[in-house]
């Protein structure tokens, strides 16, 4: 077995330890404990579940009941140090009566320390980043939801933190965009940077995340990459999509084994989709079957590894509420 990766030092990551949160008698979260190294983070998580608790305590917005938070070395409640260090969006829309983009970015960096010329500079770039330079001059308040998303991403990376919090960063944002900020998010992923990301859209979460953080009523109910969580879950059975020629001959052979719970055809007719408990036996199993009976297979591939399926597994379907 390799050797572990030596631990990030304290001003490289951030931290929760043991962290509870409560509203009165009400839970807000409750035993946190996580470590967010650098790359893409997403908080994944029902309506309800405490990703944007979790967020705001990261960013000094709430205060934890008990518990200690580390962000890069600091205390949140450290707001000068958290500034300079961290940029959060948040999935709410305010912006002062009449301000234009450019004028909300350069405003927030000189109250923060930053000269006109450095002020004027970095919110240029940060506009160019997001693609709203066409727009900066514009009213803020005459922007669509989508503009209003971007001038928001655009005010929380202007001051180039090393941590970003984004909190439904791509609602209201058109194909075009979305895939835009993707790729942004990716390249700040690469370059070091801390990406904390909550968002609805689980296949975008699937292509972008380094690492899921799954919650569900304060708590959290797992973490890591989705296939290291995936295999984990010994209990569940995984389900695998065979795309081939005779889908009823296989289904027939692969449901004689041991190993296999369930085989049946796809609703489209070219494949089938078998669940199993022991998948490296199955596809051992597969290859003899398809040379055997001289089968032409086109694909085969897990139908479940994504969040949204592992997901509604360890929470059994009880939140009662759209995963988001």
């Amino acid at each position: 077995m390799p050797p572990m990766p030596p631990a990030l030092p304290e001003d490289q990551i951030v931290t929760f330890d043991n962290v509870s949160k409560f509203y009165g008698e009400a839970l807000g979260v409750n035993r946190v404990s996580l470590s967010f190294e650098p790359g893409i983070t997403s908080l994944v998580g029902p309506n309800g579940a405490a990703k944007t608790t979790l967020m705001n305590l990261m960013t000094g917005l709430l205060q934890p009941t008990r518990g200690r938070i580390n962000v890069l070395g600091f205390a949140p409640s450290d707001s000068e140090n958290l500034f300079r260090r961290l940029g959060y969006c948040t999935q709410f829309d305010y912006f002062p009566r009449g301000i234009t983009g450019f004028d909300l970015i350069y405003s927030l960096l000189t109250v923060h320390g930053y000269n006109a010329a450095e002020a004027g500079r970095m919110a240029h770039s940060a506009i160019d980043k997001v693609g709203m330079t066409d727009a900066a001059d514009r009213k803020v308040a005459g922007y669509s939801k989508g503009m209003r998303q971007r001038i928001k991403l655009a005010l929380a990376i202007a001051h180039q933190p090393q941590v970003l919090v984004l909190d439904e960063p791509l609602n209201g944002l058109d194909p075009m965009a979305r895939a835009e900020v993707i790729e942004l998010f990716r390249g700040l992923g690469r370059a070091g940077m801390h990406v904390i990301i909550s968002s609805h859209i689980l296949h975008e979460v699937d292509l972008i995340s380094d690492r899921i953080v799954m919650m569900s009523n304060g708590y959290v109910v797992a973490e890591g990459d989705i296939q290291g969580v995936r295999s984990e879950m010994d209990d569940h059975p995984m389900q695998i999509l065979i795309r081939c020629d005779r889908p009823a001959l296989v289904a027939s052979l692969v449901f004689q084994q041991d190993s296999v719970v369930e085989a049946r055809i796809h609703k489209d007719g070219r494949g089938l989709l078998v669940s199993t408990r022991n998948p490296d036996q199955f596809y051992l199993l597969l290859n003899r079957i398809v040379l055997d009976n001289e089968l032409s297979i086109e694909g085969v591939e897990p139908a479940d590894e994504n969040v949204h399926s592992v997901y509604e597994y360890l929470i059994g379907g009880s939140n009662g509420g759209p995963i988001t």
